[in-house]
């Protein structure tokens, strides 16, 4: 499995984009996913509360957040630092290429269906909170 950074390149051209998380002295690692003719950088966090996620630690609330998910638009948007995972999180995504590649299908599904749908309450909810909403062209 692949990790990377986004670049500051990627945070100043989002720079007005709320939901994206962002952290200038430790940035979120992430693991790309192509779909389609698009690349999606799915990231690892922690503190995570709903259950659009692939646990890498449950325990600890930590693992690939489907839901802040981002698209890659240009390669210069992926920074030349390699990041460090740590090794019980590595060992949880080991060989889980194809999963997370069908968890964020799933979860773009989710997320159109819920778009569509804005009068429920939770559907409101997963379109506020979604980073998807900054990219729904290339849904």
């Amino acid at each position: 499995m692949k990790f990377i950074f986004l670049s500051g390149q990627f945070y100043t051209a989002y720079a007005n984009c709320p939901e994206i998380e962002q952290k200038a002295s430790r940035p979120y690692a992430m693991v790309p996913v192509k779909i389609g003719q698009w690349t999606f950088a799915v990231p690892l966090r922690s503190h995570i509360h709903h259950k659009y996620v692939l646990w890498t630690d449950e325990a600890n609330h930590c693992g690939l957040d489907f839901s802040k998910a981002v698209v890659i638009e240009k390669p210069e948007y992926i920074s030349d630092r390699q990041p460090y995972i740590r090794p019980n999180e590595f060992e949880q995504l080991r060989g889980k290429e194809y999963e997370v590649e069908r968890r964020m299908k799933q979860y773009i599904k989710t997320y159109k269906k819920a778009r569509s749908r804005q009068d429920v309450p939770r559907n409101r909810m997963i379109c506020q909170y979604s980073t998807l909403q900054y990219f729904e062209q290339y849904l």
